[in-house]
């Protein structure tokens, strides 16, 4: 019976727990992320990035170490030449010209000198490891009760302390004269050189691997059949890229005139056998007068016919167009000549609107393939029928179909050599004659159309033929 009626629960609950993890597990790694798994791109530019980025951070702290104590010693010696000279300016000056001198020295250098008084409220200049070692220096030229401070009053500023005659002074300076090294300059400056390394990297790691980006493209059209567009660059100053480059070159070059002469072969082929065959069963209908024999012989002779097809299907070149296909209109077309078989039942269940990036007579064909195996080696022990599930679902970028037959099923051992050329199966799903090609030719016909093909065992008996296709958003 066909129709698009819904799959027992139990089946369509199979499919979808075993399709999607059996067609997806081509492109979703296992097991937890590692950093082998990355590109060699990303591999080059991380080594690259923790080596240059290790080499700022080491000379930052080579450069800050060779500068802090000359530093240190260099701002105490000018900051106690400053206080000295002004105490030696005010000593020998009077009343009146202390005054101007004082006005004179806020106005011109930014040095203030005020009177220190007992119940003055300072904070001692130690907020950093620089500033604790000018603090000692300056302790140790100016004489044991100099006071450093950095805020005097709730006045921030470098304060020093000095005595005049008895009397204690103040003198205030910037107090940017103290700055340890890796302050808000130092931090822009690795940040710079951070981002100068990390571009340098990728860069670097861009020119690494652009000749092995280059082959591994290359590759991947030899793959696909297309030896024209594999061409590399055999003029590249690299001796060992251009070596590997010509090696390459000259190997596609010879896989293509395989290729040519393996069509020109099976063309041959294909004319030379089909006109004897073609003559033979001319001859034999007219010649053999016992009409079961006769029919035996047509019979043979068809097999013939259909075994060199397979031949030609399977070495034909693996280039397809692919365009979007309505997916239940292509399995309409392969079902109809199956809805008067008597020993056939058919179920779909799939959306009236899928739409799949194929091409549309590769597709026919496939399920095509898939329908008659089913029919041929899927019947039922117990009824002689075969009973023939087909289902789709979309997920995500992909459409994963499911033809699905209740025979005996396959053995776990044999489901993977299915798909190689020439292999035959156990003699129970194999009492019809042939090549050996039908699922090789489906799975190699899949890879053609960008998809992924798999077979397994149902959970409630018989086989399943899984197909994952890239789906397609409109017509």
């Amino acid at each position: 019976m066909l129709g698009r009626a819904t799959v027992a629960k139990t089946e369509q609950a199979d499919f979808d727990a075993s399709a999607p993890a059996a067609l997806a597990d081509a492109e979703v790694p296992t097991g937890r992320w590692r950093f082998t798994r990355l590109s060699l791109f990303w591999r080059t530019f991380f080594l690259l990035a923790i080596l240059l980025l290790g080499s700022i951070l080491a000379w930052l702290q080579t450069l800050r170490s060779l500068e802090f104590e000359p530093r240190a010693l260099q701002t105490a010696q000018q900051l106690a030449s400053q206080v000295n000279l002004s105490r030696a300016a005010l000593i020998h000056a009077d009343g009146i010209a202390r005054i101007s001198l004082i006005k004179t020295m806020k106005d011109e250098e930014g040095l203030r000198i005020v009177p220190r008084e007992p119940n003055d409220r300072f904070s001692l200049l130690d907020n950093d490891a620089l500033s604790r070692r000018v603090a000692v220096d300056m302790t140790e030229r100016l004489g044991k009760g100099t006071i450093v401070a950095s805020m005097v009053n709730d006045q921030p500023g470098l304060w020093v302390s000095f005595v005049i005659d008895g009397d204690e002074y103040w003198l205030q300076t910037d107090q940017n004269r103290v700055s340890i090294a890796g302050g808000a300059t130092w931090m822009i400056w690795l940040f710079v050189a951070a981002a100068l390394s990390l571009a340098g990297a990728a860069l670097i790691a861009g020119l690494i691997n652009r000749p092995l980006k280059d082959l591994s493209f290359a590759a991947s059209r030899v793959r696909e059949g297309n030896f024209s567009a594999s061409q590399l660059d055999e003029h590249v100053n690299t001796s060992e890229i251009r070596e590997v480059n010509i090696g390459f070159n000259r190997m596609a070059q010879k896989l293509a005139k395989v290729e040519q002469d393996r069509a020109v072969m099976l063309a041959g082929i294909s004319h030379d056998l089909r006109t004897p065959l073609a003559r033979l069963r001319l001859e034999t209908e007219m010649s053999v007068a016992e009409e079961s024999a006769r029919a035996y012989m047509v019979a043979d002779i068809n097999q013939l016919d259909a075994i060199i097809d397979k031949f030609l299907d399977y070495a034909r070149p693996d280039r397809v167009a692919l365009a979007p296909v309505v997916l239940g209109d292509v399995v309409d077309a392969c079902v109809y000549s199956l809805q008067k078989l008597p020993d056939v039942r058919i179920k779909i269940d799939m959306q009236d609107d899928l739409l799949v990036m194929a091409d549309e007579v590769e597709l026919g064909r496939v399920l095509s393939n898939l329908l008659e195996n089913a029919r041929r080696y899927g019947k039922s022990v117990h009824t002689g029928i075969a009973m023939i599930d087909i289902a789709a679902i979309a997920r995500d970028k992909w459409v994963l179909i499911k033809v699905r037959d209740h025979g005996i099923g396959v053995g776990e051992e044999q489901l993977h050599q299915l798909t190689q050329p020439f292999y035959r199966g156990e003699a129970a799903r194999t009492a019809a004659n042939g090549a050996g090609l039908g699922l090789a030719i489906v799975d190699k016909t899949i890879q053609r159309m960008g998809g992924v093909f798999k077979l397994a065992n149902s959970t409630s008996g018989g086989l399943t033929a899984q197909i994952r296709l890239q789906r397609a958003t409109r017509l």
